[in-house]
């Protein structure tokens, strides 16, 4: 629609059918018509409606709600809503109303906007696709790990350029001037009349080298369901890092079973493509498995990416993490791994572990990024 409906019809809009009555009988048609039955198609399922009595015959928005298949759904919303709300009615129909027809089905898959919340919907249910259907979810997942692989590793690249060291020096680089130094030291050349500073001689930054030896980096990701989110940006992580001097990084799923991944970590739509989400958790396994791939226990770093919840003995993985702090490994325990960094997880285990002397938290993979940097700074 080019233009922002009234204001009764808007509230209309919001409250839904049952509104009609307290808005004066303020009735909708043409694409306001269609906007509701749009929207009454999806979120007429919520139970609460029917607990609060509210459309209590049964129907689901308006009159032509019950009509529409989830390909017309989505041709109607690309119709009639802005991008903004076309991609939150998406990531409302997969992650609050489960409708996982939007990413098995090939008409909605050569329409809808790629974003996160479907990739992990794809992760889900990529096993019950065929052929070709996987081949349209593929280009989804390709897409949404170019925008993250965009977007992190910048963040990595300023994680791990260098801190700088505030001696100064006459080294030249644009990155390394030192703007206030360079000012201070020019100003008797400021000339009023022209408005003009004339610069005589830089001032720059020095930067500390950050790696003299190799560190070992080993990324254990819980591939249960609830984890979907935070295995994606485990897998970039892990491109990111891998690329990095200096650094060897290591990518191993969990579940019940252990996989190392490391070899397609340079891949992540592939390795993604591979992750088999759900079962089981058994994080002491994984972690027994990470400590026999260390070399020097000194220069390597474990993070642990899951929501705590153990399958396997709480008291053994206790003592896995104990003992690799006690030989100098840093560990890094993330109940989440996303750009929320909001997780559910098990908050006593996660409080024993860092008694055992573990790091843990939440994080953004820029954060995380930070983190190893400091850590292997020093």
């Amino acid at each position: 629609m080019s233009a922002d409906p009234p204001p009764l019809q808007r509230w209309r809009l919001v409250l839904g059918e049952a509104a009609d009555g307290a808005l004066g009988g303020s009735g909708l048609d043409g694409d306001l018509a269609a906007m509701d039955a749009a929207l009454g198609w999806l979120y007429g399922r919520d139970s609460g409606l029917a607990e609060r009595d509210v459309r209590g015959d049964g129907r689901q928005g308006g009159g032509e709600a019950s009509r529409l298949t989830v390909p017309d759904w989505i041709q109607e919303i690309h119709r009639l809503f802005p991008q903004e709300t076309i991609e939150r009615l998406e990531r409302d129909a997969v992650e609050r109303y489960g409708i996982d027809e939007v990413v098995t089905n090939p008409q909605v898959l050569a329409r809808i906007e790629p974003n996160e919340v479907l990739l992990a919907a794809v992760l889900r249910v990529k096993n019950l696709m065929n052929p070709e259907v996987l081949a349209q979810a593929r280009r989804l997942v390709a897409e949404v790990v170019r925008r993250l692989m965009e977007k992190l590793a910048r963040e990595v690249r300023q994680a791990f350029s260098g801190a700088r060291d505030r001696r100064a020096t006459e080294r030249r680089g644009a990155r390394n001037l030192d703007v206030r130094r360079t000012l201070r030291a020019n100003l008797g050349r400021w000339s009023p009349a022209e408005r003009k500073l004339y610069v005589e001689k830089l001032w720059f930054f020095t930067r500390r080298r950050r790696f003299l030896d190799p560190w070992q980096i080993v990324l254990l990701v819980d591939q249960s369901a609830s984890m979907a989110h935070s295995v994606i940006h485990s897998a970039v992580t892990a491109a990111c890092l891998a690329g990095l001097p200096g650094m060897r990084t290591h990518l191993v799923a969990f579940d019940t079973a252990v996989v190392d991944l490391t070899d397609q970590a340079g891949d992540p739509v592939e390795l993604l493509m591979k992750v088999q989400l759900g079962g089981g958790t058994n994080i002491a396994q994984a972690v027994a498995y990470a400590a026999q791939l260390l070399e020097a226990p000194r220069r390597s770093i474990v993070v642990l990416i899951t929501d705590f919840y153990e399958g396997g003995s709480p008291d053994f993985l206790v003592r896995l993490v104990q003992a690799l702090c006690e030989q100098g490994t840093k560990v890094l325990g993330l109940a989440a791994l996303d750009e929320q960094a909001s997780p559910v997880y098990d908050r006593d285990l996660a409080a024993r572990l860092v008694r055992a002397g573990a790091e843990v938290g939440a994080m953004t993979p820029g954060e995380l990024a930070g983190w190893i940097a400091e850590k292997v700074a020093g």
